[in-house]
């Protein structure tokens, strides 16, 4: 993503990519709604201050390079309309900014945002956080792209015992996106072993669907997380990024909304791997709390019995603070 500034001379600020003028000059200006860019065309310039100016912006894609939205009223709503408009072609959008806090509602629009941000020296600083944050994202999407972090090999647990597990206190954690069916959380009490807690998606007659909750587990367990850490349950917080998978081995990110801990009943799942590496977790004791069983469908844990198949994640590894370490450990 870039910035352009609009300003008569640079001054020596890092990370601007470009100065912007309503005249003809060096650098960017538009001039009869059209863009140049060192006196080459380049695109579009559309002052938005009607639906007609919204339309006009719209028909510009997939036939220009740029297209620059400005302002009568900043809106979010345009922005949005233009930027799902060219999203399949090459056309990139840069919109003006009037006040900091609009940096990062342009920047970040239907979770795409903008390719440039044009903005006064006041709403510079916002702008240049923007695109350090953009960087961050499209560096670390990268990386997954070229190593595969983010996925995790599932394979099948047998359940070899099912106790009460007294009361204790668990947590529900409830993400900023919706989950589809066959989608949830890694959850285990050692860093060995996890199971698969699906998603609250499935309707109850007793009570509604919370598609965006899952109900994970005890507040000592471990939860995998979207960068192959872990963390303790009971130290997630709003804006953490978990990894949310499904039995198939496909996987993403989801950042959590908010975390509720009560005071609740639990079941003890015990279970072993195919080589027979053993793991436990501690479940609510609750209709609407299900696992991903052998058949790829979600079963309540009221409903598991001894010998049942279960689908969830082994690893040799402890964990240090969250990372992966080859030292040796034993836990219980």
């Amino acid at each position: 993503m870039e910035v352009w500034l609009n300003a008569p001379v640079l001054k020596g600020h890092e990370g601007v990519d470009g100065l912007y003028s309503g005249q003809p000059g060096p650098d960017i200006y538009s001039e009869d709604g059209l863009l140049y860019r060192n006196h080459i065309l380049i695109g579009g310039h559309v002052h938005i201050d009607s639906a007609e100016a919204q339309a006009k912006a719209r028909s510009l894609a997939g036939s220009v390079e740029w297209i620059l939205l400005t302002f009568e009223d900043w809106s979010m709503i345009p922005i949005e309309n233009v930027i799902a408009a060219t999203e399949s072609t090459p056309t990139k959008v840069a919109a003006q900014i009037m006040k900091p806090v609009e940096a990062q509602g342009a920047g970040f629009a239907l979770n795409i945002g903008v390719d440039a941000l044009l903005c006064t020296e006041d709403c510079l600083e916002s702008a240049l956080v923007v695109k350090s944050i953009r960087l961050e994202e499209s560096t670390s999407e990268d990386s997954c792209l070229g190593n595969n972090e983010q996925n995790v090999d599932l394979s099948l647990m047998t359940i070899t015992d099912i106790q009460e597990g007294h009361s204790g206190d668990r947590v529900c954690v409830d993400l900023l996106s919706m989950l589809g069916e066959g989608e949830g959380m890694l959850v285990g009490s050692t860093a060995k072993a996890f199971v698969l807690i699906h998603g609250e998606t499935i309707a109850s007659k007793y009570v509604p669907t919370r598609p965006f909750r899952i109900n994970a587990g005890s507040v000592d367990a471990y939860s995998y997380m979207a960068d192959g850490r872990t963390k303790y349950l009971s130290e997630l917080t709003s804006g953490d990024e978990v990894l949310i998978a499904r039995n198939d081995g496909t996987s993403r990110k989801a950042i959590i909304g908010r975390m509720k801990i009560e005071t609740r009943p639990f079941i003890l799942l015990r279970f072993e791997d195919e080589n027979t590496n053993e793991g436990h977790v501690f479940i609510q004791q609750a209709e609407t709390v299900r696992l991903v069983i052998q058949n790829g469908e979600a079963c309540s844990v009221t409903d598991l019995s001894v010998g049942d198949c279960i689908f969830g994640h082994s690893s040799t590894s402890t964990r240090h603070v969250g990372q992966s370490i080859s030292a040796s450990s034993e836990e219980r």
